[in-house]
């Protein structure tokens, strides 16, 4: 059993070439809605708090401040609706999984740059 899940993982799943990106990062998704026969894109710019799981089944979780109220959304990675993933911004934390950053507001909200020697 375990092969045949391996299988399918490897050759039927569609791959996508996204940007590598971590908890910290700031990205946009851009993603596909259907509203009855149309299609539009519509995209979420956030902060990525974590990454979880692996292969077909990877996720992220990304949050944004929409006014005062914090709004989080989970994206499994193999989403057909997932057009493009850009990273505008790289952060600079210690932790995989930045579940504190809920509870800052203002000033403290802000995560670093990470900066790389050229």
């Amino acid at each position: 059993m375990a092969d045949l899940m391996k299988f399918v993982n490897e050759e039927i799943a569609i791959k996508k070439d996204f940007p590598k990106f971590a908890a910290g990062d700031t990205i946009t998704v851009y993603y596909e809605i259907k509203e009855g026969e149309k299609t539009r894109t519509q995209f979420f710019k956030g902060v990525v708090i974590q990454r979880k799981g692996s292969g077909n089944t990877e996720t992220f979780t990304i949050r944004k401040m929409s006014g005062a109220i914090g709004v989080e959304r989970i994206f499994p990675v193999n989403l057909p609706a997932l057009q493009k993933v850009e990273v505008n911004q790289r952060g600079k934390v210690r932790r995989a999984r930045i579940y504190y950053f809920r509870e800052l507001t203002g000033k403290k909200a802000k995560i670093k740059e990470r900066r790389y020697k050229s």
